[in-house]
């Protein structure tokens, strides 16, 4: 999924030093995304004072009915982009030459490393309760891996982790006895939980990462925090488990990480560690440079980068 938003003042970074334990609700805000798709999403990450959790850098969820994804080739540096279909299908294509059809269920992840470029079209869904509803996530590359060589898995057997109320379908990383076949390069952990109504379970969780709850669907409490649909919980490290009630039927996204210690600058499809980078990817891309290549089936047709703020672009700490 490409931004077509861009803002300069999302210029990320993170402290180093962990928050330690914490609790921090946030809600989503609408982020119109202009261009040929014309469709709105719910963003929880990034935003002020919330950059990242873990190496987690970014967070859509869309919703919006009748409203097909029609997402032109577009580049990406430095992050992989996880896809997670709720319902209906999308066709992703790419410049390493893979042309697949993205299922609910399935994990979708793409390593940009140095430059790749997909597109994104969702197929005409038969019915309005088939339109087209997911999540798009991406995750911060760290240096050791940002300038490697792109590549694309999907991954249709994932792991289920179960206990009482509780199934969590594990896309990336550890839950419990569940881990995910994807590729990561830092300690990572992505789960979609089903919650069975008059569920009360204490859920384990590796105390060295910090951790975010997403509500796709229904009200839960987490650690006695309410939390409704599209809202955002993060919890900070030094938890061991989280403790989950959910009255009625609710689904939400689990995600979490080692804090990641990187400074980065994030800036429309690109994640990098400088102004530099960035100018640099941006100047490729409109070049056509060898770099991104090009997505078969769509000739001449791409996404136009948006202009470069006057400004230098800088990491921006979160707050305390």
């Amino acid at each position: 999924m490409t931004r077509f938003d861009a803002p300069s003042e999302e210029l990320l970074t993170r402290d180093i030093a962990s928050p330690g334990p914490t609790t921090l609700l946030r809600e989503s805000r609408e982020v119109p995304l202009g261009g040929i798709r014309g469709i709105t999403v719910h963003r929880s990450l990034p935003q002020r004072g919330l950059p990242t959790v873990g190496a987690w850098c970014f967070l859509d969820y869309f919703d919006e009915a009748g409203v097909p994804m029609r997402v032109l080739p577009h580049p990406h540096i430095g992050l992989q982009t996880v896809t997670w279909p709720l319902n209906g299908e999308i066709r992703h294509r790419d410049t390493v030459l893979n042309d697949v059809m993205i299922e609910p269920g399935q994990l979708n992840i793409m390593t940009s490393g140095y430059g790749i470029a997909h597109s994104e079209f969702s197929t005409e869904p038969d019915d309005a309760a088939a339109a087209l509803r997911g999540v798009q996530l991406w995750v911060a590359l760290p240096s050791s891996a940002a300038d490697g060589d792109p590549f694309f898995e999907q991954h249709s057997d994932l792991p289920v982790w179960e206990q009482g109320g509780v199934s969590a379908r594990v896309f990336v990383g550890t839950l419990g006895a569940a881990t995910s076949p994807a590729t990561t390069f830092t300690p990572l952990l992505g789960a979609d939980v089903e919650l069975a109504a008059g569920t009360a379970e204490t859920i384990p969780i590796d105390s060295t990462f910090e951790h975010a709850v997403f509500v796709l669907d229904g009200v839960v409490s987490v650690d006695d925090v309410r939390v409704t649909e599209r809202q955002l919980l993060y919890i900070g490290d030094g938890c061991p488990s989280i403790d989950i009630v959910a009255d009625a039927p609710a689904r939400v996204l689990l995600i979490g990480g080692v804090p990641f210690g990187e400074d980065l600058v994030m800036w429309w499809n690109f994640v990098g560690r400088s102004h530099a980078d960035i100018v640099s990817a941006r100047d490729d891309w409109e070049a056509g440079s060898s770099r991104f290549g090009s997505v078969p089936g769509h000739g001449a047709q791409r996404i136009p980068a948006p202009p470069l703020p006057t400004v230098t672009l800088t990491p921006r700490r979160r707050r305390s």
